[in-house]
């Protein structure tokens, strides 16, 4: 694909932030990881979200500028700091985050140009995290009431996260991406079984979700779309850090459904792609397409 795909809009809702790592500060917040993987993927995406007007905002607006993805639903918060989240991993590269709050992008205003945004968007994709405070809730939830196809990555990171908005979201939702942990977490609350088959088709069958796509670190993903089940087992790599890697496994997802490939193309891909970026520092690295390319093979698969 040589030229940026407009037939499908997408637009990331939430957070931007950074990411403070042993490593160093480096940008972050899952809607803008996905927003920048899709545009690496040469799709049409916008970000709705927030910074406040400091020196940190202003590098990350610099930053998406830079990138060509467009600012103009970047809030500027004049009230509240640039996000910024403590992130640390232990031996098995297992992430644990202290997410800086309040912070702007809490404070997402309503603005009367998203009705029109909406009316020419086919993918909104948000996450859980951006509800954690009324005012960029409110603002996720009025967007659903008129998005056509509504993809919840949810983000469960205690102690910002309420059952009862968790399940309102799933309500609204078309498409759900989330980790195992989050799978146990969710289908725990109102089922009993045991196999990861039978929470995902829990889930699925209480929210009427169309697809539903699982993360599973080093042992890949499982894929449930219109009730058929698929599975990759992952791909070996040097392992930097697991930041932003599902982001961008999803957006790999998304850019093979808008494409209309097969679901095993779409997982192997997205898996691929979630494999790539783990084996760089930080949840939006420089790299080539062609690399996901390379590593898209069978040689690669685990054992």
């Amino acid at each position: 694909m040589s030229e940026r795909s407009s037939a499908n809009k997408l637009v990331c809702y939430g957070e931007i932030l950074w990411d403070i790592l042993p490593a160093g500060e480096l940008p972050g917040g899952a809607p803008m990881n996905v927003a920048y993987h899709l545009h690496k993927l040469k799709r049409d995406v916008s970000i709705i979200t927030a910074v406040g007007s400091d020196s940190y905002g202003a590098a990350l607006v610099n930053l998406l500028s830079k990138w060509g993805i467009g600012t103009e639903y970047c809030h500027i918060d004049h009230y509240h700091p640039t996000g910024i989240v403590y992130a640390r991993s232990n031996e098995h590269f297992e992430m644990t985050y202290d997410i800086v709050y309040p912070s702007a992008w809490d404070f997402i205003i309503w603005d009367d140009r998203y009705v029109s945004l909406m009316q020419d968007t086919d993918y909104l994709v948000f996450g859980s995290l951006a509800c954690r405070n009324y005012t960029s809730g409110n603002t996720l939830f009025k967007l659903l009431e008129s998005a056509k196809n509504k993809v919840l990555d949810i983000n469960i990171r205690p102690p910002h996260f309420s059952r009862k908005v968790v399940e309102q979201l799933l309500h609204k939702s078309n498409i759900l991406k989330l980790n195992q942990a989050e799978l146990e977490l969710i289908a725990g609350w109102f089922s009993t079984s045991s196999t990861v088959a039978d929470k995902i088709k829990a889930i699925q069958d209480r929210f009427r979700l169309k697809t539903i796509v699982v993360t599973m670190g080093s042992n890949g993903a499982v894929l449930c779309m219109d009730g058929h089940f698929y599975q990759h087992p992952g791909y070996k790599v040097q392992v930097a850090d697991t930041v932003g890697s599902g982001d961008a496994f999803l957006a790999a997802l998304l850019s093979k459904l808008i494409e209309g490939a097969p679901p095993e193309a779409m997982l192997h891909y997205a898996c691929a792609m979630g494999a790539l970026i783990a084996s760089y520092p930080g949840a939006c690295p420089h790299y080539q397409i062609d690399e996901i390319v390379e590593l898209n093979n069978f040689s690669n698969i685990r054992a």
